[in-house]
């Protein structure tokens, strides 16, 4: 029996070790498969994380920006102007000057600090300036360091808006020496203050975050470090789970032994979510900066950078504007935690906390809502570069657009519009503001809501642009100088065509009126019929439509009579671009909405223009510019001349048939504008260029106060004088005669004045 009892519990002994064998064979052997299956996993989210890192981080969205102000000795600007447009920088004015981003002014003068900025010509250093003016605009560009006088000095552009990718993420990228310390030092006491020492997971963080949270019955703190963070923001998603959580710290750890703490703090402060712009996702701390404050991130204050670190808890929570007590505690813990540890001194801590956010006006949008240009800005890139260049990651587009003309067009069609809707239900509008300097789009306007996105009427729409056309008709005219002259007397009476299929056409006068004959200046700033269409008959058709084309005018023209009043259909661009060609003393350049577009290595990429081109010859052009300025002094548009004494301007308003399409074209020494009124189902409004058109103008340049033409003399313009009935020309001693400008080569006056010499007269010689 003792001998069974042996073998039983030998056998069983024998059993458990044989048991206990099993298990440890397959544990290490589960081991070795769950390593391996690790291994291979971890391999894999290695090449996730190398592809992420080492490769393109995120699609920066394009960025388009404003034309670049240019300030030099004779620049068309003046001191308010340049006041505006520091205003809408985000300068700050102060007594003196002592940072970047501030500047200081006088009544003549203005201090400034300018931002460093990246111009398409290159970078261009902060620098300290003095600009003076003139009653012409700035007399003088000096530098404060060595009193030098610059040429030519540029001011950055405005950051208009961003054009977002598919993913709805918006960011502005800020390298790492670029972030303010002060922001560094608080996300990391705030957020993750081992950061420097662990390895991309804290286990005694995550250890007492448990045991916070166990307490609280709620969770109240976490232990996810900042490389963690950035793992779940890169690559995962923001469920809550074991396996999320376990990947998370698997990539942390892969990241960290990867990457440098520098460059992941660099990727960590680009990637974090700070808020909701609308639709937009707002990503990254430099981003927020203009989100929250609308400056840049180099130039905020200790309270605003505390507050940016402090919004990451929770942006939505912690929204200023919907919870400002609320964002303020938190902002407040900030900047208590950077007193604790000697990163503020107590004075500094609480300047800082008694100070306010600082927030933007939630009013003003960080980014310009501008359908009609940006429409025309698109289009454009797709001409130059196709439909992939939008696509690119870092592309930034500089255009034309002058954000203070923008406002200003913007403010006159609202308010004119409003009023215009009272005589003229449903009246609608386009306008184009060109810089008659460098040919660039300055402003457009589509809608008389002008942030509505849909029809752009100042570009798509094809009215009869009506009187518009005469200055081209009375500029092919007065290039025949033996011919005509602005003195020439040309015939107001009756007259009657007939084309080939017998059918008649008789064109008459606004008042229904005939003179008998008129002054070819009279006819143009009356905008008279009958005597233009004289005018335009005696030159020939074909040559009106040619200096028309010349000017720019791209769509077709059909040379009938009918075209010498304005039967000819075109778009408020279409009419800036000729404008602007009469503007620039002749000189025809195609209108344009970009200058420059910069690849995400800043290259500029390579554009071919169209050439520059002699329109109208500048002598002639100067008569031209001469008579729209008696336009407005005297003529259809005298009331605009009123509105504005003292001030030269030049413009032309036109009208159609039945009053169906009100429109005005002018401009100042700084802009050329093109506007149409009308109906979309092209009834009659019963609006006259005058009535209607141009009071947008006039609305416009209340906004924005003109600039006086200069109307500098040309070569081979020369003052001379006339007689006011015959038109022939005479010298300054005769009687009845008028003083106006005239082409050189062919004013010959006549001898004693038109009158027979006397015997002594004779006798003598003269």
């Amino acid at each position: 029996m003792s001998k069974k009892t042996k073998k039983s519990s030998a056998s069983t002994k024998k059993n458990g070790s044989s048991w206990w064998q099993k298990l440890w064979s397959l544990t290490w052997k589960l081991s070795i498969v769950g390593i391996a299956v690790v291994s291979f996993y971890a391999i894999y989210l290695d090449q996730i994380i190398a592809q992420k890192f080492e490769g393109q981080k995120w699609h920066l969205p394009a960025q388009v920006f404003s034309r670049s102000m240019a300030l030099y000795p004779g620049a068309a600007v003046n001191h308010p102007q340049l006041m505006a447009e520091l205003k809408l920088l985000g300068y700050r004015k102060v007594s003196n000057p002592r940072q970047v981003g501030e500047f200081s002014a006088s009544s003549t003068r203005i201090e400034l600090w300018r931002r460093p900025f990246l111009h398409p010509e290159g970078n261009q250093a902060e620098q300290r300036v003095m600009i003076s003016f003139d009653s012409e605009g700035v007399s003088s560009v000096k530098r404060m360091s060595d009193k030098r006088e610059l040429a030519v000095f540029h001011l950055e552009p405005v950051l208009l808006d961003r054009i977002i990718a598919g993913d709805g993420e918006d960011r502005l990228f800020v390298r790492t020496p670029e972030m303010p310390s002060m922001i560094i030092d608080a996300l990391i006491l705030v957020e993750d203050r081992s950061f420097y020492d662990h390895f991309g997971v804290n286990p005694l963080a995550i250890a007492r975050a448990a045991v916070v949270n166990i307490t609280a019955g709620r969770t109240v703190q976490g232990g996810s470090t900042l490389t963690q963070q950035l793992a779940k923001n890169f690559f995962l998603s923001s469920e809550r789970s074991i396996v999320r959580k376990v990947r998370e710290a698997i990539m942390a750890l892969i990241i960290d032994f990867r990457y440098s703490k520098d460059e992941i703090l660099e990727a960590y402060l680009n990637e974090v979510y700070m808020g909701q712009d609308k639709a937009r996702g707002v990503h990254g701390m430099g981003l927020a900066s203009q989100f929250y404050f609308g400056r840049p991130i180099g130039e905020l204050t200790v309270s605003q950078q505390a507050f940016l670190v402090a919004v990451i808890k929770g942006p939505s929570y912690y929204n200023p504007w919907r919870y400002p007590e609320r964002a303020q505690e938190r902002r407040d813990l900030v900047l208590r935690l950077l007193m604790e540890n000697d990163k503020l001194t107590v004075a500094q801590y609480k300047a800082a906390a008694e100070s306010p956010i600082g927030l933007r006006s939630a009013k003003k949008s960080v980014h310009q809502k501008l359908p009609a240009f940006f429409a025309v800005v698109k289009q454009e890139l797709r001409d130059r570069y196709g439909d992939s260049l939008l696509k690119q990651s870092g592309v930034k587009v500089y255009t034309t657009l002058d954000p203070m003309a923008q406002e200003a067009a913007e403010k006159a069609v609202l308010s004119t519009m409003a009023s215009l809707d009272k005589r003229a239900k449903n009246v609608q509008v386009g306008m184009v503001v060109t810089d008659k300097y460098t040919g660039g789009i300055a402003a457009m306007v589509g809608d008389k809501q002008p942030s509505y996105e849909g029809f752009n009427r100042a570009v798509e729409i094809r009215r009869p642009i009506g009187s518009l056309i005469k200055p081209f008709v009375y500029a092919s005219a007065l290039r025949q100088a033996d011919r005509f002259t602005l003195a020439t007397p040309v015939e107001d009476k009756p007259i009657t065509l007939k084309n080939e299929q017998g059918k008649t056409w008789s064109p008459k006068n606004v008042d229904k009126k005939f003179s008998g004959q008129v002054p070819l200046l009279n006819a143009f700033k009356d905008s008279m019929n009958v005597p233009t269409v004289n005018v335009g008959l005696a030159v020939g058709v074909e040559k009106v439509a040619a200096t028309l084309k010349k000017s720019g005018w791209e769509d077709d023209i059909s040379p009938y009579p009918s075209m010498l009043l304005g039967a000819v259909n075109g778009s408020p661009l279409m009419v800036a671009q000729v404008y602007q060609t009469i503007a620039d003393e002749g000189r025809y350049r195609k209108l344009s909405s970009i200058t420059a577009v910069l690849d995400s290595q800043n290259q500029a990429l390579e554009v071919s223009r169209v050439p520059s081109s002699m329109a109208i010859d500048p002598a002639t052009d100067y008569l031209v510019q001469y008579a729209m300025n008696q336009v407005v002094r005297n003529g259809t548009a005298k009331r605009l001349g009123a509105a504005f004494p003292g001030v030269r301007l030049a413009g032309k308003t036109g009208t159609s048939n039945d009053s169906r399409d009100s429109w005005f074209a002018g401009f100042d020494e700084r802009n050329v504008a093109a506007i149409w009124v009308g109906q979309d189902d092209n009834s009659k409004t019963g609006l006259y260029g005058s009535s209607g058109a141009m009071a947008v103008y006039q609305a416009f340049l209340h906004q924005r106060p003109p600039l006086s033409l200069r109307m500098m003399p040309v070569n081979g313009v020369i003052n001379g004088y006339f007689d006011r009935t015959t038109g022939v020309a005479k010298k300054g001693n005769c009687d009845n005669i008028i003083g106006l400008p005239a082409l050189d080569a062919s004013y010959h006056p006549v001898a004693n004045c038109g009158e027979s010499l006397s015997w002594w007269q004779k006798l003598v010689g003269e």
